[in-house]
């Protein structure tokens, strides 16, 4: 089982992940949204698309565009459609 975890917490637990250029993307549902806050920022790949960020946000600490998910990539990309995978720090289990 694969977890994301940042400021104690669990952000994320799943056994079904999908692994991406060395990235662990998570399932819509494994994801613990409570922590989640939307932010303005975006980025595109080439393949997958524009993605879209997430600031983390555990008690008072924030870890701004620490995670990212692909709402409406390419066809190449498809498999990961909302996953989130996450960075800046986040610990990646299992």
């Amino acid at each position: 089982m694969a977890r994301a975890v940042w400021g104690g917490v669990t952000l994320a637990e799943s056994d079904e992940t999908i692994v991406v250029e060395g990235n662990r993307y998570f399932p819509p549902a494994a994801v613990n949204t409570e922590y989640l806050r939307d932010s303005n920022q975006h980025t595109t790949c080439p393949w997958k698309g524009k993605a879209s960020y997430y600031d983390v946000v555990v008690g008072d600490d924030i870890n701004h565009g620490a995670a990212w998910y692909y709402p409406d990539p390419k066809s190449a990309a498809a498999q990961i459609s909302r996953y989130v995978a996450f960075w800046k720090g986040i610990q990646i289990e299992g």
